[in-house]
């Protein structure tokens, strides 16, 4: 629990209201508890610490003999004085351990009736699932609401952490594990105006959205971060999420009524957009070619797909979907078999809209693409799916 709280110390993206401040904002009930006990603890040590080291340079220094001077025996004692060192400071030690036992059950003891959020690690990144079939890789809670997190991983061991929360957690594969805890600070929004100018200027830019850049969610909302503190490969740096605290059970819900389905208004291919920036699939397809942990969706769509086991296809919408919801079906060749199944996390219309988007992403030749692929309707897509048999890995 100390290892974290020093660790939390030099997080410097999180910004206080001193520059000089030795941790980040407290934001949770564990952080006033917490940031005290580690203070106190502080305290005593350099307490000890000085006056011991202080007498080791002054004995030293006292009682030094010139070279070759023969060694004095001295086998005097003070048994109070003994007794006092050695006695006097378990009580310290005990009292640090009470203390630091109770902070420790606090952390590993969730409440009963906590807001129950499933979390998914992979290499490298985060889904929360906040049932009813919403997805979404940003941490939305509610302030003043203990909330559990239910923690499985895909591949490799994953840490969670929470700077502002003083919270901590690994997860593990083959096994659940849980944290939990309970924001005490809401986060603020910013004006329309100013989300309207970082919307615009990423627009310009052409890019994805710049956490660290504008310190506020595509929606607004001012955050804290969470990171992952176990490392995990290549990317591990770049495993890192926001968490908004929303002052309302109203706030939130809209949020997520926001994010739960596509609006019939907008563009599949938009909508294909969002789903691969919330969903983690850029953290391994690139779309400038790139090579990362997946293929680029660069060369997806209407491109030959060449595969492991020496066979190959030309990528219509059918192997893209296939390629989603049955992702190790078809390895192709150079890569490994290591991206998880989306069946039953995506709907007909998120597959569809994924499918619109790669085909705007994509350098094909469109004509010999016509030649080999038809359009799928979303309609038509849930009856073939109905209809598959989910094929050996």
């Amino acid at each position: 629990m100390f290892a974290n709280l020093t660790s939390s110390m030099f997080v410097l993206g999180d910004y206080t209201s001193s520059d000089y401040a030795w941790f980040p904002e407290n934001a949770s009930t564990f952080a006033t508890d917490n940031d005290w006990l580690f203070a106190v603890i502080s305290i005593v040590c350099v307490l000890f610490f000085v006056p011991i080291a202080g007498a080791l340079f002054y004995f030293a220094y006292k009682y030094q003999k010139p070279k070759g001077t023969p060694a004095e025996s001295n086998t005097a004692h003070n048994t109070p004085l003994e007794l006092a060192w050695s006695i006097g400071p378990s009580f310290f030690l005990v009292g640090m351990f009470i203390f630091g036992a109770k902070a420790y059950l606090d952390h590993r003891t969730v409440p009963d009736g906590a807001n129950d959020i499933g979390l998914q690690a992979f290499s490298w990144g985060w889904t929360f699932n906040y049932g009813g079939g919403m997805y979404n890789p940003e941490l939305h809670i509610l302030l003043d609401e203990p909330t559990k997190l239910s923690m499985r991983s895909t591949d490799v061991i994953h840490s969670v952490f929470v700077p502002a929360f003083r919270a901590k957690k690994d997860v593990v594969p083959g096994r659940y594990n849980y944290m939990w805890f309970k924001p005490t600070v809401a986060s603020e929004k910013v004006s329309d105006e100013v989300l309207q100018q970082a919307i615009d200027a990423t627009e310009a830019a052409g890019g994805s959205w710049d956490f660290d850049r504008w310190q506020f969610t595509q929606d607004g909302y001012r955050f804290f971060d969470l990171f992952c503190t176990e490392y995990c490969g290549k990317n591990h740096s770049n495993m890192q999420t926001v968490v908004v605290v929303h002052e309302t059970l109203e706030d939130l819900n809209a949020w997520i009524d926001q994010y739960s389905k596509r609006d019939p208004k907008m563009d599949p291919a938009k909508y294909g957009q969002t789903l691969y920036e919330n969903r983690g699939c850029k953290g391994c397809h690139s779309l400038d070619g790139s090579k990362v942990v997946g293929p680029s969706f660069n060369q997806s769509y209407g491109n030959q797909r060449p595969f492991a086991d020496g066979s190959g296809l030309v990528a219509d919408e059918n192997y893209l979907r296939e390629s989603i919801l049955y992702p190790k079906a078809k390895i192709v060749a150079g890569y490994k078999p290591v991206m998880p199944s989306y069946k039953g996390q995506l709907s007909d219309d998120d597959v569809y809209s994924l499918v619109e988007f790669l085909k705007t992403v994509s350098m094909y030749n469109k004509d010999a693409a016509d030649e080999n692929s038809a359009g799928v309707d979303p309609e038509d897509q849930g009856d073939e799916e109905e209809k598959a048999e989910a094929p050996a890995e």
